[in-house]
């Protein structure tokens, strides 16, 4: 019984930076692993990150490897995405979803993941 909204979402120029922030509220945080996802219009969903609970396990997709970075506070509750060196390419809604920890604590799944935040837009153009 998770809720989960992210923010952070906008334009930026090739080469820029944004900052993605997944709010994190109701009960079992500790209990998830948490993923972010993109999809852009006509492309299939694509997972971005993956971070266990403790944070000791994390993934990339190879687009955005040595790019983003993906942390977790659970004292905060919260999940960060930072986005370097942008690129259009990056240009899709972003969601942060959290895998169903009866399926795994350390793989992130979308058809795993019970809940989803209502997505972000980002927007990577001169």
């Amino acid at each position: 019984q998770l809720q989960l909204v992210e923010s952070g979402g906008g334009s930026v120029q090739p080469g820029g930076s944004l900052t993605l922030t997944c709010v994190i509220s109701g009960v079992g945080l500790d209990w998830h692993a948490i993923g972010w996802f993109r999809q852009a219009p006509g492309k299939e969903r694509e997972q971005v990150s993956c971070i266990s609970p403790s944070g000791s396990m994390i993934s990339y997709a190879d687009s955005v490897k040595g790019r983003f970075t993906v942390s977790r506070d659970n004292g905060k509750k919260t999940v960060r995405l930072v986005m370097n060196t942008m690129e259009p390419e990056d240009t899709a809604v972003y969601y942060c979803a959290a895998t169903d920890p009866t399926f795994s604590s350390y793989v992130c799944d979308a058809k795993e993941s019970a809940y989803w935040g209502p997505g972000t837009q980002v927007t990577v153009s001169s």
